[in-house]
């Protein structure tokens, strides 16, 4: 009898899976997180599983399919470009994978997957002194939102909506002396492009990937 061989050990999602063949243009998002979750999921950086992070504080959602770029790390290189683009010399970057939203028409509710997708711009987030950029992108092929190219083919409304979810989510009506968490710019896809490449850059700094 013939076996078949099989891989019995699914990829970590942020070290298994690629970054995408032709990044930073055309990017893997692995998604942690739809607007249909009342739950923030965030990835377990040690086994690769979806964990629950907390419960929403509010009853704002996020707006769109939102992860991270596997393979990227925001670390010195990042922090550096985040330094030239505000003037400041007190950023760290926040050792974690870049964030992607995803903009699609379509209603996707299950997160734990991959989705190709085109980045378009980013929000310069600062969280407590850290940089936490936030990219922008299209689903690939997306019927609707798929000839928007710039962030500024975005609507104002959109663009406001993910802002704010972005500078509340944290928040509690009584919390004082938290962190201080800013967006600076708003910034188009050529920036997005480097913040991508900066961020794998500080990656394969930081990590080495045993096949």
């Amino acid at each position: 009898m013939i076996k078949n061989r099989v891989n019995s050990h699914m990829s970590h999602p942020w070290h298994g899976i690629e970054t995408g063949v032709d990044s930073p243009y055309n990017v893997n998002a692995f998604i942690e997180m739809t607007p249909a979750d009342s739950v923030k999921y965030e990835i377990d950086k040690v086994t690769g599983f979806i964990k629950v992070d907390r419960p929403q504080k509010f009853s704002n959602i996020v707006p769109a399919l939102y992860g991270f770029i596997p393979k990227t790390y925001a670390a010195e290189k990042v922090a550096e470009y985040c330094q030239e683009r505000t003037g400041r010399s007190d950023i760290e970057g926040d050792q974690d994978p870049i964030d992607i939203c995803v903009l699609t028409e379509r209603n996707i509710n299950q997160g734990n997957i991959v989705v190709p997708a085109l980045p378009i711009g980013g929000f310069r987030m600062i969280d407590g002194g850290e940089a936490d950029d936030k990219i922008i992108a299209i689903l690939k092929g997306d019927e609707v939102f798929g000839h928007w190219s710039n962030i500024e083919d975005c609507p104002d409304s959109l663009v406001n909506r993910l802002k704010h979810y972005f500078l509340t989510y944290k928040q509690m009506p009584d919390e004082s002396g938290s962190k201080k968490t800013e967006i600076t710019h708003v910034y188009g896809r050529e920036e997005a492009f480097e913040v991508i490449k900066r961020s794998t850059e500080d990656y394969k700094n930081h990590y080495i990937v045993e096949d």
